[in-house]
């Protein structure tokens, strides 16, 4: 059945109903959004607005999640139930199938800062490699006709990820008020569409580069060390060592200080050891990494405790492209940053950013 919203204002024993008003244009309503589509109870960053498609048709607004999903947002302006819902509906047949770097793009023509950055400041962590991987239509209006709820229904029990929202504009005196209200609620889990295996939507890997996590602390690691001897290292625990092993040779790694930055780009030679075993390249020749002066201890547990294949610190022996003291770690928002000790780096704006801040094609 239709909805409809009320509100009331309790004056003393009395409740007074407020009036519903016309907004004084759907455009209002798709201002207020852009500037805050918290509006729908979700936080979401407009990644565009008037997005011209393929056919010639604009979308009104296009958002995204902190999943790098990406969210439709069509008013119904002054649009027949059929024609909103075939709108939304062909826009989603395109949307559908972009691929990361057309997201990318459509992004950054619209932001005013980089896309990373602008994640990082909306959902306060890096921008995930897959995006577009799910999509949500939503049709945005101040009132819908029965005909309309039951296409949407219809719809969604095929699992079209369509719904409506419902916004009331009312007055009390001067003061104005937005009232929300959705169809179904968004997180009922129906209506849910996978868009994976279409298009490219993670990030191609450039087959070489990998993110390093170095844990520098002071009981446990010194970046100076692995500075000065041409090495990173991890482990404690499986689940520490296990990617770092995973390192091939030839691998470029860039390697993130966390809750500091980058601090080093080189190249690995040779595959992971347990630290007591691992030879460093020192000065053209190689040499024992345990056997030299060291400020981390590079042992996990306490003292007594026999070292095993899964406690012990692993290292990778590499040669530095470029390595800076951790007094001069570099990071910017929207850079990549991973709790794993190692994966694979395919955030070109990381990639980017390390290369022009350590001139790396100077080397």
């Amino acid at each position: 059945m239709p909805v409809e919203m009320g509100l009331w204002r309790i004056d003393g024993a009395a409740p007074r109903r407020l009036g519903t008003s016309v907004l004084p244009s759907e455009a209002s309503l798709e201002d207020y959004l852009e500037r805050d589509p918290s509006l729908l109870g979700e936080r979401l960053l407009i990644i565009g607005r008037q997005v011209p498609t393929a056919y010639g048709k604009f979308i009104d607004l296009l958002a995204m999640d902190s999943e790098g999903n990406l969210h439709i947002l069509e008013l119904k302006r002054d649009r027949t139930p059929r024609d909103v819902v075939a709108q939304l509906l062909d826009y989603g047949s395109w949307v559908s199938a972009l691929d990361r770097e057309t997201v990318l793009e459509l992004a950054n023509d619209h932001l005013s800062v980089p896309f990373e950055t602008a994640f990082v400041e909306t959902f306060g962590g890096s921008p995930p490699d897959e995006l577009n991987a799910e999509l949500e239509l939503t049709i945005v209006a101040t009132d819908l006709d029965a005909s309309s709820e039951r296409i949407v229904t219809y719809l969604r029990a095929f699992g079209v990820p369509i719904n409506a929202v419902f916004f009331a504009y009312l007055e009390d005196e001067s003061r104005r008020y937005l009232a929300r209200s959705w169809f179904i609620p968004p997180d009922d889990g129906g209506g849910t569409s996978s868009a994976r295996g279409r298009t490219s939507k993670r990030a191609d890997w450039n087959g070489l580069d990998w993110f390093v996590s170095f844990g520098d602390d002071d009981l446990g690691r010194s970046w100076e060390d692995g500075r000065r001897y041409g090495f990173v290292s991890a482990g404690g625990d499986p689940w520490y060592s296990r990617t770092l092993r995973g390192l091939p040779v030839g691998a470029r790694v860039n390697v993130h200080i966390p809750k500091l930055g980058y601090v080093a780009v080189g190249e690995t030679l040779a595959e992971a050891e347990r630290f007591d075993s691992t030879n460093v390249l020192v000065d053209g020749q190689w040499v024992r990494l345990a056997d030299q002066e060291l400020a981390g201890r590079y042992r996990h547990g306490h003292a007594d405790e026999a070292v095993t294949d899964d406690n012990a610190e692993y290292a990778v022996p590499v040669r530095w492209l470029v390595a800076t003291p951790k007094s001069e770690a570099y990071w910017e928002k929207g850079m990549f940053a991973n709790q794993n000790s190692a994966c694979k780096l395919r955030q070109e704006f990381t990639l980017e950013r390390l290369a022009h801040h350590f001139q790396l094609d100077e080397h």
